[in-house]
């Protein structure tokens, strides 16, 4: 039942929401990302949470979001983001419908600032455009996009002029979750289509690592130390850190299977009994993600990440979603710059890159809300 609810003529209602409720109606506007899962609030557990729902007049419920909240120390206001979310219908020319309650409710709530990540893709191109077009020094950026999304780029000119500023401008802070995404479409595809689109590498590598044996076995809770092994060895081995625990993994595994089975999944690719590959899936509606993946040092020639990503992708294939999601990749181009890497590898599925809208930051007003933003940026960097 919707609670604390306010109202004003001429705007949807906002409030609070059960999250039985809240669970139900994943599906409202193109399908609420695993960030926007009641459960996630459980996993981010440095945060304070809310479930937030709009409602029309009669009291359908319209659009719904997860706030995660956040104090600044030593301040008695809250920092609020809304990871990937609202799940509102952004193609709506008034978008303060929207945003203007959710604010008059934050800021009743003690929140100094709000960041929101609209999901609208901006632009988007295909891997066969990015293929040929690396070169040193080069960015996506500089290819002239397959598409420009007219909604996308709608929401951009909507949000400034309400006041909303991107993130990384006027020293707030970059994109917590990445603005370059690659997918590949599911939707109305076959099995022999989906093989087709892979590049003749990938089909060649998952074909090597098959007749050499590599086996996929999806794992458990107790398989769990095994990947976070294979992950961090990869963190050294490709220089980056994603700075997660082993018992973040371990708490995301039981909360988000505790809302729904098989809501998280971890696929383990073997060779000879050892695991030589681990990657983690998300399933929420339409939609399933690979989120995070490690590899060993040594037995890279059976492939065994191949294999592994393949049955993953017909796996979602086969639930019925309509992308499967491989999250975030480097904007850059630059073939002699390892950050390059990651995408050339996924270029290989035939799927896009897909350039979202980013994430949009505001201070509520009040005399001290732009300092405490600034504050809890500078703190955000150093944690």
């Amino acid at each position: 039942m919707l609670s604390e609810v306010e109202t004003r003529p001429g705007v949807l209602e906002i409030g609070v929401i059960a999250p039985g409720e809240y669970q139900a109606l994943a599906d409202l506007h193109g399908g609420r990302s695993y960030l926007q899962l009641a459960a996630w609030a459980a996993v981010k557990a440095e945060w304070t949470s809310e479930l937030l729902a709009w409602r029309a007049t009669d009291g359908t419920v319209v659009g719904t979001t997860l706030v995660l909240l956040r104090r600044l120390p030593g301040v008695s206001r809250w920092y609020a983001y809304l990871p990937e979310g609202p799940d509102i219908d952004w193609s709506d020319p008034r978008l303060e419908r929207w945003l203007d309650p959710l604010l008059e409710h934050l800021d009743r709530r003690q929140v100094f600032a709000v960041r929101l990540g609209p999901p609208p893709a901006l632009r988007r191109w295909q891997a066969a455009t990015l293929k040929s077009a690396g070169a040193p020094g080069r960015q996506v950026d500089d290819v002239l996009p397959d598409v420009v999304e007219p909604l996308g780029s709608a929401v951009v000119e909507r949000l400034r002029t309400l006041g909303w500023s991107r993130g990384g401008e006027d020293g707030t802070g970059g994109d917590a979750q990445p603005r370059y995404q690659f997918q590949v479409p599911l939707a109305g595809r076959t099995d022999a289509e989906l093989w087709s689109g892979l590049s003749k590498e990938w089909r060649r590598n998952i074909q090597k690592g098959e007749k050499s044996g590599v086996r996929i076995r999806i794992g458990t809770e107790a398989d769990l130390p095994a990947f976070f092994q294979l992950l961090q060895a990869t963190e050294r081995r490709n220089g980056f850190r994603l700075g997660r625990s082993l018992a973040y993994y371990e708490r995301q595994y039981r909360v988000l299977n505790a809302e729904l089975q098989g809501r998280m999944r971890l696929y383990l690719s073997t060779y000879r009994d050892e695991v030589l590959a681990a990657h983690t899936m998300n399933v929420v509606g339409r939609r399933v993600w690979y989120q995070s993946g490690g590899s060993a040092n040594h037995r890279r020639d059976v492939r065994p990440s191949h294999v592994l990503q393949w049955r993953m992708m017909s796996d979602a294939h086969q639930l019925g979603a309509e992308r499967y999601d491989m999250r975030g990749v480097s904007g850059c181009l630059d073939p002699t710059d390892p950050a390059f890497g990651l995408l050339r590898w996924k270029l290989g599925t035939g799927g896009e890159l897909i350039q979202t809208v980013g994430e949009w930051e505001r201070p509520l007003p009040g005399p001290v809300n732009q300092l405490l933003l600034r504050a809890m940026t500078r703190y955000r960097r150093r944690g």
